[in-house]
């Protein structure tokens, strides 16, 4: 997007400048109404310049906006997965631990028969 518009800028500018140079060299005319030709030229080129950096502006907030909230969208799905996964690990571990306490009730209770 960038390289595009750069380079679609400085071709409208370089073509008006070089468009608004031939005019006015080969135009038959005063000193003094070349002078404000090349002033009007000059407020044209500014208002094309001021025109395309406010689009480019533009663009470039939409991309900035866009790139932020598909950010915040990829953030949020890997912190919901990576709560998913941490919530499976530890019903497991818990399932593993009751399974630990449950042997290890049968093991005292096997020991407590055997002294018997």
């Amino acid at each position: 997007m960038s390289d595009n518009t750069g380079n679609t800028l400085i071709a409208l500018l370089t073509g008006a400048v070089v468009g608004a140079g031939l005019g006015l060299l080969y135009a038959p005319q005063s000193g003094k109404k070349t002078r404000k030709q090349i002033a009007k030229e000059a407020k044209n080129a500014q208002k094309a310049l001021e025109e395309k950096y406010d689009e480019a502006s533009e663009q470039l907030s939409e991309f900035a906006s866009e790139a932020k909230s598909k950010f915040e969208k990829k953030l949020n799905s890997t912190i919901d997965q990576a709560k998913g996964k941490s919530d499976d690990l530890l019903a497991t571990m818990e399932k593993e631990l009751a399974n630990l306490k449950k042997k290890n009730d049968e093991l005292v209770n096997e020991l407590k028969s055997a002294k018997k």
